[in-house]
């Protein structure tokens, strides 16, 4: 199944979610009475936790989600960019294969701006691993690595129940880490808005490639490996986060905002079982879950453990 996406209705879409949501955080503060203290929500309970992780020069804090996905199965398999070495060394994909996430992030200088703007370096690699594909020795099918420089301003702005929390922007490189035919990278500067009212939270985050200039020769190593990524990827990303009790919930929406359509979506699901342990479920539908397939429709599901959400 393909999930086609539409600009007006990824914005209706979003509207009505965040619209909904503030009206029923506006109903919900008018049955409260005036005594009852306001419980800080839960973006304010992560950064006050990274706070207090601050004081200590020996730990790293969470930067996107680290989950472990023992198994996920895909619907289809992109083999196009391994077709010539697959057919020399007679074997095939497995729709099957684990995957994970390590993201972590350390402060740099905090108040660079006199008492706001704090400077972040960060890292993640995400990584496909054929682990179940013995035919071949398990190799990795793809590990993306994404060092990123990013500077955070707090903010206090309302916007109805909402309150427009922190401002963001950064630099990003993004690559696989392979040579020839296989290379896959690119450059971002993006800037990000995050929003929070109570259990929820969402991000608009949109971004700009920096030019990389035409290669003469696919076996060039310096050029642009993926010229037209930005037709796949867009560059515009919502994601919206829900706590309810101790479940956490997320949605990412991506398009390209284009006549010809493309975009991606993502829902997770987590749950604490032993202390920073948590069950993860993770569903994503459309382009560029990696980026050997950013420009292949990829559907897939996987269940398994995170030690962290965005939450």
């Amino acid at each position: 199944m393909h999930f086609k996406f539409s600009p007006l209705l990824w914005a209706a879409f979003a509207s009505y979610f965040i619209v909904s949501q503030s009206w029923a955080a506006d109903d919900a503060d008018k049955s409260e009475t005036a005594q009852q203290p306001q419980q800080p929500s839960l973006l304010e309970q992560r950064v006050a936790d990274e706070l207090k992780a601050s004081d200590n020069p020996f730990v790293i804090t969470p930067h996107k989600v680290n989950y472990f996905l023992p198994f996920t199965y895909s619907t289809s398999v992109n083999d196009a960019p391994f077709a010539e070495e697959m057919e020399q060394d007679g074997y095939s994909l497995d729709h099957s294969e684990a995957k994970f996430q390590i993201s972590f992030k350390f402060p740099l200088a905090y108040n660079v701006f006199g008492d706001n703007g704090h400077l972040f370096f960060a890292y993640t690699n995400q990584s496909w691993w054929q682990v179940y594909n013995k035919e071949i020795s398990s190799p990795f099918r793809e590990t993306n690595h994404e060092p990123e420089f990013f500077m955070v301003f707090n903010n206090d702005w309302k916007i109805g129940s909402f309150t427009n929390s922190l401002w963001g922007f950064g630099v990003v490189h993004q690559s696989n880490g392979r040579s020839g035919t296989l290379s896959r990278s690119w450059n971002r500067v993006y800037g990000n808005m995050i929003f929070d009212s109570g259990p929820l939270a969402f991000s608009v985050k949109a971004w700009w490639r920096i030019p990389e200039s035409k290669k003469e020769d696919i076996y060039d190593t310096s050029g642009d490996d993926n010229p037209d990524i930005n037709r796949y990827m867009g560059n515009i990303e919502l994601t919206a986060l829900y706590g309810l009790e101790r479940h956490r919930f997320s949605l990412m929406l991506r398009n390209n905002l284009r006549s010809e359509n493309k975009g991606a979506l993502q829902l997770t699901w987590s749950y604490p079982i032993l202390g920073n342990l948590r069950l993860y479920a993770q569903y994503f539908n459309g382009y560029g879950e990696s980026l050997i397939d950013y420009n292949v429709h990829t559907q897939r599901i996987g269940i398994g453990f995170a030690l962290n959400d965005l939450l």
